[in-house]
Protein backbone atom coordinates (compact mmCIF):
# COMPACT_ATOMS: atom_id res chain seq x y z
CA UNK A 1 0.00 0.00 0.00
CA UNK A 2 1.16 3.40 -0.60
CA UNK A 3 2.50 5.95 2.06
CA UNK A 4 -0.18 8.29 1.60
CA UNK A 5 -3.08 5.67 0.92
CA UNK A 6 -1.21 4.31 4.80
CA UNK A 7 -1.24 8.00 5.98
CA UNK A 8 -4.70 8.42 5.20
CA UNK A 9 -6.16 5.10 7.17
CA UNK A 10 -4.19 5.42 10.12
CA UNK A 11 -2.75 8.49 10.91
CA UNK A 12 -4.68 11.82 12.73
CA UNK A 13 -2.02 14.79 12.04
CA UNK A 14 -1.66 17.95 14.45
CA UNK A 15 -3.19 20.95 13.47
CA UNK A 16 -4.89 19.59 10.50
CA UNK A 17 -8.80 19.65 9.54
CA UNK A 18 -8.69 16.08 8.77
CA UNK A 19 -11.84 16.30 6.57
CA UNK A 20 -9.75 18.91 4.04
CA UNK A 21 -6.54 16.44 4.42
CA UNK A 22 -8.61 13.06 3.35
CA UNK A 23 -10.05 15.04 0.19
CA UNK A 24 -6.46 15.75 -1.01
CA UNK A 25 -5.05 13.78 -4.41
CA UNK A 26 -1.64 12.28 -3.32
CA UNK A 27 -0.16 14.40 -5.29
CA UNK A 28 -0.65 17.40 -3.11
CA UNK A 29 0.48 15.64 0.08
CA UNK A 30 3.89 15.94 0.74
CA UNK A 31 5.92 13.14 1.31
CA UNK A 32 9.36 13.99 2.75
CA UNK A 33 11.77 11.00 2.51
CA UNK A 34 15.42 13.03 2.96
CA UNK A 35 16.86 15.88 4.07
CA UNK A 36 20.67 17.52 3.68
CA UNK A 37 21.96 20.80 4.95
CA UNK A 38 19.00 23.35 4.58
CA UNK A 39 16.68 21.51 2.08
CA UNK A 40 14.22 18.64 2.38
CA UNK A 41 13.89 15.84 -0.48
CA UNK A 42 9.76 14.62 -1.58
CA UNK A 43 9.62 10.65 -2.64
CA UNK A 44 10.16 12.09 -6.06
CA UNK A 45 13.52 13.55 -5.62
CA UNK A 46 12.30 17.52 -5.61
CA UNK A 47 13.96 19.38 -3.10
CA UNK A 48 12.73 22.15 -0.84
CA UNK A 49 13.99 24.72 1.18
CA UNK A 50 12.83 24.01 4.84
CA UNK A 51 12.14 27.83 5.19
CA UNK A 52 10.54 27.04 9.05
CA UNK A 53 12.84 24.76 10.09
CA UNK A 54 10.55 21.80 10.53
CA UNK A 55 8.56 23.69 12.61
CA UNK A 56 11.31 26.10 14.39
CA UNK A 57 14.12 23.07 15.31
CA UNK A 58 16.20 22.92 12.66
CA UNK A 59 19.41 25.53 13.98
CA UNK A 60 22.76 24.10 11.57
CA UNK A 61 20.87 21.99 8.91
CA UNK A 62 20.20 18.83 8.31
CA UNK A 63 22.74 15.91 8.38
CA UNK A 64 25.22 17.85 10.06
CA UNK A 65 28.08 16.09 10.82
CA UNK A 66 28.87 16.77 14.04
CA UNK A 67 25.72 15.77 15.40
CA UNK A 68 25.69 12.89 13.70
CA UNK A 69 28.97 11.90 14.81
CA UNK A 70 27.55 12.05 18.42
CA UNK A 71 24.69 10.26 17.99
CA UNK A 72 26.41 7.39 16.73
CA UNK A 73 28.91 7.36 18.70
CA UNK A 74 26.42 7.93 21.76
CA UNK A 75 24.54 4.44 20.32
CA UNK A 76 27.25 2.88 20.55
CA UNK A 77 27.56 2.79 24.44
CA UNK A 78 23.64 3.35 25.09
CA UNK A 79 20.65 4.84 23.75
CA UNK A 80 18.61 4.89 27.23
CA UNK A 81 18.16 4.80 30.48
CA UNK A 82 16.12 6.06 33.10
CA UNK A 83 17.31 9.50 34.89
CA UNK A 84 15.09 8.87 38.20
CA UNK A 85 17.98 7.52 40.48
CA UNK A 86 20.88 7.38 37.95
CA UNK A 87 22.90 9.79 36.12
CA UNK A 88 24.79 9.52 32.56
CA UNK A 89 27.56 11.71 31.44
CA UNK A 90 25.60 13.25 28.71
CA UNK A 91 23.00 14.69 30.80
CA UNK A 92 25.52 15.95 33.76
CA UNK A 93 28.08 17.78 30.74
CA UNK A 94 25.19 19.48 28.65
CA UNK A 95 23.73 20.81 31.89
CA UNK A 96 27.02 22.56 32.73
CA UNK A 97 26.54 24.02 29.01
CA UNK A 98 23.39 24.93 29.51
CA UNK A 99 24.05 26.84 32.54
CA UNK A 100 26.93 28.61 31.32
CA UNK A 101 25.15 30.13 28.40
CA UNK A 102 22.08 30.20 30.00
CA UNK A 103 21.29 34.24 31.44
CA UNK A 104 23.28 34.87 34.53
CA UNK A 105 21.67 33.61 37.99
CA UNK A 106 20.09 30.22 36.34
CA UNK A 107 21.95 27.05 37.97
CA UNK A 108 19.97 24.18 37.66
CA UNK A 109 18.43 21.87 34.98
CA UNK A 110 15.28 20.05 34.98
CA UNK A 111 15.10 17.85 31.79
CA UNK A 112 12.06 17.02 29.73
CA UNK A 113 11.44 15.91 26.18
CA UNK A 114 9.33 19.07 24.24
CA UNK A 115 8.40 22.95 25.12
CA UNK A 116 4.85 22.47 26.60
CA UNK A 117 6.18 19.83 28.92
CA UNK A 118 9.54 22.21 30.17
CA UNK A 119 6.33 25.40 30.57
CA UNK A 120 4.24 22.69 32.62
CA UNK A 121 7.43 21.55 34.53
CA UNK A 122 7.98 25.94 35.30
CA UNK A 123 4.30 26.29 36.48
CA UNK A 124 4.42 23.38 39.09
CA UNK A 125 7.91 24.68 39.95
CA UNK A 126 6.64 27.65 40.49
CA UNK A 127 3.31 26.38 42.44
CA UNK A 128 5.09 24.17 44.73
CA UNK A 129 8.07 26.70 45.48
CA UNK A 130 5.71 29.23 46.78
CA UNK A 131 3.51 26.58 48.86
CA UNK A 132 6.89 25.68 50.05
CA UNK A 133 7.46 28.99 51.45
CA UNK A 134 4.22 29.41 53.12
CA UNK A 135 2.76 31.61 50.43
CA UNK A 136 -0.19 28.90 50.54
CA UNK A 137 -2.16 32.18 48.52
CA UNK A 138 -0.44 31.70 45.64
CA UNK A 139 -2.43 29.59 43.08
CA UNK A 140 -2.93 31.54 40.19
CA UNK A 141 -0.70 33.22 37.27
CA UNK A 142 -0.04 35.86 35.31
CA UNK A 143 -0.14 35.62 31.15
CA UNK A 144 -0.37 38.05 28.06
CA UNK A 145 -3.49 37.68 25.77
CA UNK A 146 -2.37 35.99 22.12
CA UNK A 147 0.20 34.17 24.57
CA UNK A 148 0.97 30.16 23.43
CA UNK A 149 3.19 28.41 25.79
CA UNK A 150 2.06 25.08 24.37
CA UNK A 151 -0.79 22.08 24.22
CA UNK A 152 -0.62 20.69 27.56
CA UNK A 153 -3.14 21.99 30.22
CA UNK A 154 -1.32 23.74 32.18
CA UNK A 155 0.48 25.45 29.05
CA UNK A 156 -3.06 25.77 27.87
CA UNK A 157 -3.99 27.09 30.94
CA UNK A 158 -1.73 30.05 30.86
CA UNK A 159 -1.80 30.69 27.16
CA UNK A 160 -3.92 33.29 25.38
CA UNK A 161 -5.20 32.02 21.82
CA UNK A 162 -9.09 31.67 21.64
CA UNK A 163 -8.48 29.53 18.72
CA UNK A 164 -6.67 26.79 20.49
CA UNK A 165 -7.44 27.41 23.93
CA UNK A 166 -11.45 28.44 24.24
CA UNK A 167 -12.76 24.72 23.90
CA UNK A 168 -10.34 24.11 26.84
CA UNK A 169 -11.58 26.50 29.25
CA UNK A 170 -13.45 24.61 31.73
CA UNK A 171 -10.74 22.35 32.34
CA UNK A 172 -8.26 25.25 32.84
CA UNK A 173 -6.87 26.96 36.24
CA UNK A 174 -7.24 30.81 36.93
CA UNK A 175 -4.52 32.91 34.79
CA UNK A 176 -4.38 36.55 35.11
CA UNK A 177 -4.23 37.93 31.37
CA UNK A 178 -3.05 41.56 30.51
CA UNK A 179 -3.40 42.52 26.93
CA UNK A 180 -0.42 41.74 25.10
CA UNK A 181 1.87 44.94 24.41
CA UNK A 182 0.99 45.45 20.51
CA UNK A 183 -0.69 49.46 19.88
CA UNK A 184 -3.97 49.70 21.58
CA UNK A 185 -4.39 53.21 20.24
CA UNK A 186 -2.66 53.16 16.61
CA UNK A 187 -5.02 50.13 15.76
CA UNK A 188 -7.94 47.95 17.42
CA UNK A 189 -9.66 44.70 15.41
CA UNK A 190 -12.55 42.86 15.79
CA UNK A 191 -10.52 39.87 16.47
CA UNK A 192 -8.39 41.63 19.64
CA UNK A 193 -5.40 41.32 17.80
CA UNK A 194 -3.68 44.71 18.37
CA UNK A 195 -0.28 45.40 16.06
CA UNK A 196 -0.87 48.09 13.73
CA UNK A 197 2.71 49.53 13.20
CA UNK A 198 4.00 51.70 10.09
CA UNK A 199 6.35 49.51 7.79
CA UNK A 200 6.92 47.10 10.22
CA UNK A 201 8.11 49.60 12.92
CA UNK A 202 6.43 50.71 16.01
CA UNK A 203 4.77 54.45 15.30
CA UNK A 204 6.85 57.51 17.33
CA UNK A 205 3.27 57.66 19.75
CA UNK A 206 4.32 53.28 20.46
CA UNK A 207 8.37 53.75 20.97
CA UNK A 208 6.99 56.65 23.31
CA UNK A 209 5.38 55.14 26.88
CA UNK A 210 2.03 55.02 24.62
CA UNK A 211 0.55 51.96 23.92
CA UNK A 212 3.58 50.55 25.87
CA UNK A 213 2.50 52.14 29.01
CA UNK A 214 -0.79 51.20 28.72
CA UNK A 215 -0.28 47.55 28.33
CA UNK A 216 2.54 47.93 31.45
CA UNK A 217 -0.44 50.15 33.64
CA UNK A 218 -2.74 46.84 33.28
CA UNK A 219 -0.18 44.67 34.18
CA UNK A 220 0.81 46.52 37.00
CA UNK A 221 -2.69 47.17 38.38
CA UNK A 222 -3.59 43.09 38.10
CA UNK A 223 -0.32 42.75 40.24
CA UNK A 224 -0.91 45.33 42.69
CA UNK A 225 -4.15 43.43 43.09
CA UNK A 226 -4.03 40.07 43.11
CA UNK A 227 0.28 39.74 43.45
CA UNK A 228 -0.95 38.03 46.99
CA UNK A 229 -2.20 35.37 44.89
CA UNK A 230 -0.33 34.96 41.66
CA UNK A 231 2.62 32.52 42.00
CA UNK A 232 4.09 33.86 38.72
CA UNK A 233 4.30 35.51 35.56
CA UNK A 234 4.92 33.45 32.22
CA UNK A 235 5.94 35.21 29.18
CA UNK A 236 7.82 35.06 25.55
CA UNK A 237 10.20 37.40 25.71
CA UNK A 238 10.42 39.71 22.75
CA UNK A 239 8.42 37.90 20.01
CA UNK A 240 4.39 36.11 20.66
CA UNK A 241 5.80 33.64 17.83
CA UNK A 242 2.51 31.77 17.35
CA UNK A 243 0.36 34.37 17.74
CA UNK A 244 2.00 35.84 14.21
CA UNK A 245 5.46 36.91 15.24
CA UNK A 246 4.27 40.06 17.18
CA UNK A 247 7.25 42.28 18.10
CA UNK A 248 7.27 44.06 21.98
CA UNK A 249 8.04 47.48 21.56
CA UNK A 250 11.47 48.30 23.11
CA UNK A 251 11.61 48.13 27.43
CA UNK A 252 8.36 46.75 27.62
CA UNK A 253 9.69 43.16 28.52
CA UNK A 254 12.56 44.99 31.01
CA UNK A 255 9.51 46.70 32.92
CA UNK A 256 7.86 43.56 32.84
CA UNK A 257 10.29 42.39 34.28
CA UNK A 258 10.51 44.95 36.73
CA UNK A 259 7.19 44.75 38.32
CA UNK A 260 7.32 41.00 38.68
CA UNK A 261 10.11 42.03 41.48
CA UNK A 262 8.33 44.95 42.78
CA UNK A 263 5.25 42.65 43.37
CA UNK A 264 7.19 39.46 44.72
CA UNK A 265 5.66 37.51 41.74
CA UNK A 266 8.30 34.98 39.66
CA UNK A 267 9.26 35.32 36.27
CA UNK A 268 9.06 32.62 34.08
CA UNK A 269 10.69 32.98 30.10
CA UNK A 270 9.26 30.92 27.31
CA UNK A 271 12.27 30.49 24.91
CA UNK A 272 11.43 27.38 23.49
CA UNK A 273 10.39 29.70 20.06
CA UNK A 274 12.75 32.21 20.22
CA UNK A 275 16.00 30.23 21.79
CA UNK A 276 19.35 29.64 20.29
CA UNK A 277 20.06 32.25 18.04
CA UNK A 278 16.28 33.12 16.64
CA UNK A 279 16.40 36.48 17.42
CA UNK A 280 20.10 37.19 17.02
CA UNK A 281 20.91 36.23 20.18
CA UNK A 282 21.50 33.00 21.87
CA UNK A 283 18.23 33.73 24.03
CA UNK A 284 15.93 36.85 23.61
CA UNK A 285 15.82 37.61 27.48
CA UNK A 286 19.53 38.83 26.42
CA UNK A 287 18.23 41.71 24.93
CA UNK A 288 17.23 43.39 27.11
CA UNK A 289 19.18 41.60 29.91
CA UNK A 290 15.88 39.60 31.43
CA UNK A 291 17.20 37.36 34.89
CA UNK A 292 14.09 34.88 34.82
CA UNK A 293 13.23 32.89 37.85
CA UNK A 294 12.83 30.14 35.50
CA UNK A 295 13.25 29.79 31.89
CA UNK A 296 12.05 26.82 29.12
CA UNK A 297 14.19 26.02 26.68
CA UNK A 298 13.61 22.98 23.89
CA UNK A 299 13.51 23.64 20.11
CA UNK A 300 17.08 24.38 18.68
CA UNK A 301 18.36 22.72 22.30
CA UNK A 302 19.49 19.86 20.08
CA UNK A 303 20.01 21.63 16.99
CA UNK A 304 16.42 19.83 15.60
CA UNK A 305 17.25 16.14 15.47
CA UNK A 306 15.68 14.87 18.54
CA UNK A 307 13.32 15.75 21.20
CA UNK A 308 14.95 17.49 24.11
CA UNK A 309 13.68 20.02 26.63
CA UNK A 310 14.77 22.02 29.67
CA UNK A 311 13.53 24.16 32.35
CA UNK A 312 16.11 25.90 33.88
CA UNK A 313 15.99 27.50 37.51
CA UNK A 314 17.81 29.25 39.89
CA UNK A 315 19.18 28.16 43.29
CA UNK A 316 16.71 30.09 45.63
CA UNK A 317 14.14 27.66 44.04
CA UNK A 318 16.24 24.47 44.06
CA UNK A 319 17.03 25.00 47.39
CA UNK A 320 13.31 25.16 48.69
CA UNK A 321 12.65 21.57 47.25
CA UNK A 322 15.50 20.10 49.51
CA UNK A 323 14.30 18.55 52.74
CA UNK A 324 13.99 15.57 54.73
CA UNK A 325 12.50 12.42 53.16
CA UNK A 326 9.49 12.49 55.26
CA UNK A 327 8.76 16.15 54.49
CA UNK A 328 7.60 15.42 50.81
CA UNK A 329 9.29 18.50 49.48
CA UNK A 330 9.96 16.52 46.56
CA UNK A 331 9.34 17.82 43.34
CA UNK A 332 7.49 14.86 41.81
CA UNK A 333 7.57 15.04 38.06
CA UNK A 334 9.61 12.98 35.38
CA UNK A 335 8.99 11.47 31.89
CA UNK A 336 10.23 8.02 30.77
CA UNK A 337 12.42 9.81 28.04
CA UNK A 338 14.20 12.61 30.49
CA UNK A 339 17.52 13.64 29.59
CA UNK A 340 17.67 10.74 26.91
CA UNK A 341 21.65 10.13 26.05
CA UNK A 342 20.89 10.16 22.29
CA UNK A 343 19.65 13.70 22.83
CA UNK A 344 21.59 15.24 25.26
CA UNK A 345 24.69 13.77 22.91
CA UNK A 346 22.88 15.31 19.91
CA UNK A 347 22.57 18.63 21.91
CA UNK A 348 26.54 19.32 23.67
CA UNK A 349 27.38 18.69 19.62
CA UNK A 350 24.73 21.18 18.80
CA UNK A 351 26.10 23.99 21.17
CA UNK A 352 29.59 23.22 20.11
CA UNK A 353 28.88 24.50 16.77
CA UNK A 354 27.62 27.66 18.02
CA UNK A 355 31.65 28.12 19.23
CA UNK A 356 33.07 26.62 16.90
CA UNK A 357 31.56 28.56 13.63
CA UNK A 358 30.67 31.12 15.78
CA UNK A 359 27.28 31.53 14.49
CA UNK A 360 25.70 33.96 16.77
CA UNK A 361 27.99 36.40 15.11
CA UNK A 362 27.99 35.51 11.60
CA UNK A 363 24.13 35.69 12.08
CA UNK A 364 24.34 39.61 11.96
CA UNK A 365 25.06 39.78 7.80
CA UNK A 366 22.12 37.77 7.17
CA UNK A 367 19.58 39.05 9.70
CA UNK A 368 20.31 42.76 7.61
CA UNK A 369 20.27 40.75 4.38
CA UNK A 370 16.54 39.38 5.27
CA UNK A 371 15.79 42.86 6.44
CA UNK A 372 16.43 44.53 3.07
CA UNK A 373 14.77 41.79 0.86
CA UNK A 374 11.75 42.27 3.20
CA UNK A 375 11.80 45.93 2.43
CA UNK A 376 10.67 44.95 -0.43
CA UNK A 377 7.29 43.32 0.15
CA UNK A 378 6.23 46.02 2.31
CA UNK A 379 4.94 47.96 -1.02
CA UNK A 380 2.36 44.80 -2.19
CA UNK A 381 -0.80 45.49 -2.18
CA UNK A 382 -2.17 42.72 0.37
CA UNK A 383 1.43 43.13 2.49
CA UNK A 384 -0.09 45.01 5.98
CA UNK A 385 2.86 44.21 8.13
CA UNK A 386 6.21 42.63 7.88
CA UNK A 387 7.47 41.85 11.54
CA UNK A 388 11.35 40.44 11.76
CA UNK A 389 13.13 39.88 14.57
CA UNK A 390 17.00 38.48 13.80
CA UNK A 391 15.37 35.38 11.76
CA UNK A 392 11.83 35.47 13.00
CA UNK A 393 9.67 36.70 10.39
CA UNK A 394 5.73 37.37 9.93
CA UNK A 395 4.42 38.71 7.20
CA UNK A 396 0.83 39.95 7.42
CA UNK A 397 -1.80 39.22 4.29
CA UNK A 398 -4.80 41.24 4.59
CA UNK A 399 -7.53 42.23 1.95
CA UNK A 400 -6.96 46.33 3.07
CA UNK A 401 -4.06 47.61 3.95
CA UNK A 402 -5.39 51.10 4.95
CA UNK A 403 -7.86 49.12 7.69
CA UNK A 404 -5.50 46.28 7.95
CA UNK A 405 -9.29 44.36 7.31
CA UNK A 406 -8.24 40.63 7.36
CA UNK A 407 -9.34 37.95 4.35
CA UNK A 408 -12.27 35.60 5.74
CA UNK A 409 -10.87 32.42 6.97
CA UNK A 410 -12.43 30.46 4.33
CA UNK A 411 -10.71 31.85 1.61
CA UNK A 412 -7.67 30.46 3.20
CA UNK A 413 -5.06 33.14 1.67
CA UNK A 414 -2.23 32.04 3.95
CA UNK A 415 -2.53 28.42 3.06
CA UNK A 416 -2.56 28.90 -0.32
CA UNK A 417 0.49 31.04 -0.72
CA UNK A 418 2.59 28.24 1.41
CA UNK A 419 0.83 26.01 -1.20
CA UNK A 420 2.17 28.13 -4.41
CA UNK A 421 5.74 28.39 -2.52
CA UNK A 422 5.78 24.95 -2.25
CA UNK A 423 5.58 24.39 -6.04
CA UNK A 424 8.59 26.85 -6.54
CA UNK A 425 10.35 24.73 -4.09
CA UNK A 426 10.01 26.74 -0.61
CA UNK A 427 8.56 25.49 2.27
CA UNK A 428 6.80 28.07 4.54
CA UNK A 429 3.79 27.67 6.95
CA UNK A 430 0.87 29.92 7.37
CA UNK A 431 -0.31 31.04 10.98
CA UNK A 432 -3.73 32.57 10.07
CA UNK A 433 -3.04 34.90 7.35
CA UNK A 434 0.62 35.78 8.45
CA UNK A 435 3.10 34.29 6.84
CA UNK A 436 5.48 32.48 8.90
CA UNK A 437 9.51 32.32 7.89
CA UNK A 438 12.12 31.16 10.47
CA UNK A 439 15.02 29.33 8.44
CA UNK A 440 17.52 27.51 9.46
CA UNK A 441 20.97 29.86 10.82
CA UNK A 442 22.75 27.90 8.46
CA UNK A 443 20.58 29.77 5.72
CA UNK A 444 22.75 31.73 2.92
CA UNK A 445 22.43 35.24 1.72
CA UNK A 446 21.58 33.83 -1.69
CA UNK A 447 19.50 31.54 0.20
CA UNK A 448 17.45 34.71 1.64
CA UNK A 449 17.39 36.33 -1.26
CA UNK A 450 15.79 34.04 -3.33
CA UNK A 451 13.34 32.65 -0.64
CA UNK A 452 11.71 35.93 0.18
CA UNK A 453 11.69 36.83 -4.01
CA UNK A 454 9.74 33.51 -4.21
CA UNK A 455 7.30 34.83 -1.37
CA UNK A 456 6.80 37.84 -3.25
CA UNK A 457 5.48 36.09 -6.26
CA UNK A 458 3.56 33.69 -4.67
CA UNK A 459 1.13 36.57 -3.14
CA UNK A 460 1.34 38.26 -6.28
CA UNK A 461 -0.05 35.01 -8.11
CA UNK A 462 -2.33 34.01 -5.33
CA UNK A 463 -3.78 36.91 -5.05
CA UNK A 464 -3.74 37.83 -9.29
CA UNK A 465 -1.74 40.87 -9.58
Amino acid sequence: MKIINLDKKYIWHPFTQMSQWLKNEPSEILSIEKAKGNYLYDSKGKKYFDGVSSLWVSVHGHQKKEIDRAIIKQLSKVAHTTFLGLTHSPAAILAKEVVEIAPKGLAKVFYSDNGSTAVEISLKMAYQYCQQKNKTNKTSFLSLRNAYHGDTIGSVSVGGMDLFHSKFKKLLFKTHFAQSPHCLRCNKRKNGVNTKQTNGTFSKHCKSMGCKGECLKEVETILKKHSSNIAAAIVEPMVQGAAGMLLMPNGYLKNFETLCRKYGVLLICDEVATGFGRTGKMFACEIENIKPDILCVAKGITGGYLPLSATITTEKIYNAFLGKFEEFKTFFHGHTYTANPLACSAAIANLKIFKSEKTIKNLKPKIKKLSIELEKLKNLPNVGQVRQLGLMVGIEIVKDKNTLLEFEPKLQIGARICSYCRTRGLLIRPLGNVLVLMPPLSITLKEIETIVATISEAIKKTLNY
